[in-house]
């Protein structure tokens, strides 16, 4: 009876807040894929340690979404030192082979993933509190509750994340806007 109790809950969570998690996800990951594989894996370690857990399952869900992001995180970034002391100035492409960077140069990018590719920039932390507190809209406490940290160390690192998403934005605009100066011309027109 218990196990029927514990089934109903959880898939009331996921009928009332789904696609809530779904998204948050997706923008955790970088990708709909990506955050599609999180929540599975979020939701199989819910599923298994059920009878262990005594709280809420909402918030042990978003718990273990963002826990399983950061240790993604941390094997890429850890993969890519590794690989980059094999490849020099090569870095991973899109399509996932080594070649030198680029820059995208696609002018008319959907508004959602300019924000995507711009968080992905961002550090992990900063990252994680501005989805939690503008895609998954928690408050500050409770985002410092998911992540085990003081309220002001999720409000400085919204604060630090969105001033740099601002420099981001800005640079990102940037290139295509401003002409290389001429050479041999000074400021002002004079030689």
């Amino acid at each position: 009876m218990a196990r029927h109790r514990e089934d109903a809950q959880l898939d009331k969570l996921l009928a009332e807040r789904g696609d809530h998690f779904l998204r948050a996800a997706i923008a955790l990951a970088g990708n709909r894929a990506d955050g599609e594989d999180l929540l599975q894996a979020a939701l199989e370690r819910l599923v298994r340690n059920r009878r262990r857990l005594q709280s809420d399952l909402e918030a042990y869900l978003r718990r273990l979404v963002y826990n399983l992001a950061a240790d993604g995180w941390r094997r890429r970034a850890t993969r890519e030192r590794r690989l980059q002391l094999i490849h020099g100035d090569a870095a991973v492409t899109a399509d996932g082979t080594y070649g030198p960077v680029r820059a995208d140069a696609t002018p008319a990018i959907d508004l959602r993933d300019a924000l995507v590719r711009l968080l992905a920039q961002l550090p992990p932390r900063q990252r994680t509190t501005i989805v939690l507190r503008y895609w998954v809209q928690l408050g500050e406490a409770e985002i410092a509750a998911t992540l085990g940290c003081s309220v002001g160390a999720v409000k400085s690192s919204i604060s630090r994340g969105m001033a740099r998403l601002r420099e981001l934005a800005v640079s990102w605009h940037e290139p295509e806007m401003s002409q290389p100066p001429v050479p041999g011309r000074l400021q002002g027109g004079r030689r």
